[in-house]
């Protein structure tokens, strides 16, 4: 299983490109070639980056649901909109689209981290805003999520 590591301070070109930070192009080579998908964020006003291995396995699981529901051809619609095919060029940065960076409100400075197994890339003030949200208990909301799992086998 991937585990993405890090966050990092990046700036956007006018032309909408992102170049990643050194230390994250180093733990996505070895799939780098495999390409990305780039997609807007269903919880938060950021982009999701799916390295396409990953993508793949996620539309495995959509392809199951049942084609004949308008509800399922809603979300896949959704879910899908603004859906980019994305590569790393030799300069190491992804190029974002203008639809794309109007929904997250990028415009120059922005922030790129790795959730696990994809990287999200936020507006900078709007991800320091979400970490740094006061109305949110982080110690309550930690002991919600992860107070019920055993880590006594962390092997």
């Amino acid at each position: 299983m991937l585990n993405l590591v890090g966050s990092y301070e990046c700036k956007l070109d006018d032309k909408g490109r992102l170049p990643l930070p050194m230390a994250l192009r180093k733990q996505i080579a070895a799939f780098a070639d495999e390409g990305f998908v780039l997609k807007r964020s269903v919880f938060q006003p950021c982009l999701e980056l799916y390295p396409m291995s990953r993508w793949n396995k996620l539309m495995e699981k959509i392809n199951k649901l049942n084609p004949f529901q308008a509800r399922r051809n809603e979300f896949v619609r959704r879910f899908n909109a603004g859906v980019k095919l994305v590569d790393v060029d030799g300069n190491g940065r992804i190029q974002i689209s203008k639809d794309l960076l109007a929904f997250a409100g990028m415009e120059k400075e922005v922030v790129v981290y790795g959730a696990l197994d994809i990287i999200e890339i936020w507006d900078k003030d709007k991800y320091e805003a979400s970490v740094n949200n006061q109305d949110i208990d982080f110690a309550a909301f930690t002991e919600e999520v992860m107070g019920n799992m055993d880590f006594n086998d962390l092997s």
